[in-house]
């Protein structure tokens, strides 16, 4: 398991970390990795990436347990996303900064380990869309959980062995 810390911040910096990250298109909590992660080489962040995507997989299913479905869906995107650039750092020592390179690079992930990969990151776009709308269920999101559990495992096999 994963700990989770809480930090306590001046709420000025938190507004201001809201609007940043906003900016960036990320949650505050992804927007926190990456500037804590940026700049760690390749190899090492990648390894990173995974690890926080393994800690929201367990964040998404603590909110599930609690019935915060929203919550959930936006841990299992950050999950994907994540893992997404985790592979990109390993692979190609590349940082993905924007959602339209996520779904660029989806693209090397298919090729590479297989067109499950679509179906695994349209689950999670639709986890995405959840977390601002509300309108997924309880089942949409058990579903998939499963999908982008699949694909951080995958990914973190990839990482870890020749990481």
């Amino acid at each position: 398991m994963h700990d989770v810390v809480l930090l306590r911040i001046p709420r000025g910096i938190l507004e201001r970390l809201e609007k940043e990250s906003r900016k960036a298109g990320l949650t505050p909590e992804e927007y926190i990795i990456e500037l804590i992660l940026n700049d760690l080489d390749p190899p090492e962040r990648a390894r990173e990436y995974i690890e926080a995507a393994k800690s929201f997989l367990e964040e998404a299913e603590e909110e599930l347990r609690k019935g915060n479905m929203r919550q959930a869906a936006e841990k299992l995107w950050g999950a994907a996303a994540l893992a997404i650039k985790a592979y990109a750092s390993w692979r190609s020592g590349k940082r993905l900064t924007s959602h339209g390179e996520l779904w660029e690079y989806t693209r090397v992930l298919r090729r590479e380990l297989g067109t499950w990969i679509s179906d695994a990151w349209a689950h999670a776009n639709a986890m995405h869309v959840c977390f601002y709308e509300g309108w997924c269920s309880r089942e949409h999101i058990e579903d998939a959980r499963e999908k982008i559990e699949k694909l951080v495992r995958a990914v973190e096999g990839r990482v870890k062995a020749e990481g």
